[in-house]
């Protein structure tokens, strides 16, 4: 089967590599310059990355995207310089008087819409510079509280070690929410302080590990093409001929209902991906085309 020519990758990135790391990777083994990755991940963590190349590089900012899943691992009694288990530790306290209702019941609290303080070593700018990279030259940065929505965060299983409490997080929230802000939250209101020791991103929107069917080296991996990408990732509308036409010189569709509020794919009745729309009034128009005018 002919690989496509544009398209998504969903990667199960690994551990150590950064989201650079990847589209350059995938820059050589899909034989293309064109290639951009939705969101990152911190090198230490793991799971689902979001890669597009070809024509759909341009779907990736209109994927609905807002929702992801994560499964962490959080110390609790050791607090360290980034956060989490590559940074320096700054200061560790007892935890044998947290329980785990404690736990559970801290965690309620960083349910919901939430003002966040992003770590110190987000890849958040600051006067062009990201922060992280101030942070390793000696500055002492401060980034502003970001309003993000925390829509579930339940502790699994809990260990003790020494004098640390470890459990498992589970975490579904929207995009900008920082799992290590979390951790450390978490352990500053139960007073023992705490960081993440392990990050897996499950999901991202519609995408799961499911979907991520490479090999660890990213040197053979199993495309979607644009068109199964968008059926994926919208609601959907099949067009007539007439309308195909139209859609392809990027002309608004009079009178056409689409049912939804957010971007739709619309599809030719050959099942060709074409274009994005949206409604406007009674009509609908053009956000993006992806395929231009019959040759």
């Amino acid at each position: 089967m002919t690989e496509p020519s544009s398209g998504l990758v969903i990667v199960d990135k690994p551990s150590g590599w950064t989201s650079h790391d990847v589209v350059a990777r995938l820059r050589r083994t899909l034989g293309t310059r064109k290639v951009g990755h939705a969101g990152t991940l911190d090198p230490m963590a793991t799971g689902v990355l979001v890669i597009g190349f070809g024509r759909a590089t341009r779907l990736l900012g209109h994927l609905m995207l807002t929702e992801k899943t994560y499964a962490a691992t959080v110390r609790l009694g050791v607090v360290t310089s980034t956060d989490d288990a590559e940074g320096e530790v700054v200061a560790t306290a007892l935890t044998k008087h947290v329980s785990e209702a404690d736990v559970r019941a801290a965690l309620a609290g960083q349910v919901g819409e939430i003002d966040q303080v992003p770590s110190s070593v987000s890849a958040i700018k600051v006067d062009g510079k990201r922060a992280y990279a101030r942070v390793r030259e000696g500055e002492d940065v401060e980034l502003p509280a970001r309003r993000v929505t925390i829509h579930e965060a339940e502790a699994g299983e809990f260990r003790r070690d020494g004098d640390a409490l470890d459990f498992e997080l589970r975490v579904r929230c929207s995009s900008g929410t920082y799992i290590r802000a979390i951790a450390r939250d978490v352990g500053a209101a139960l007073g023992v302080g705490g960081h993440l020791t392990a990050l897996r991103r499950t999901s991202v929107g519609p995408f799961t590990l499911d979907d991520a069917r490479n090999n660890a080296d990213l040197d053979h991996v199993i495309a979607t093409s644009i068109h199964d990408a968008a059926r994926m990732a919208f609601p959907t509308v099949e067009l007539d001929d007439a309308q195909a036409t139209d859609v392809r010189f990027g002309r608004p569709l009079t009178g056409v209902r689409l049912g939804s509020d957010g971007p739709v794919a619309l599809f030719d009745p050959a099942g060709t991906f074409l274009a994005l729309y949206e409604q406007r009034g009674e009509d609908a128009r053009a956000v993006a085309v992806f395929a231009g005018p019959a040759a």
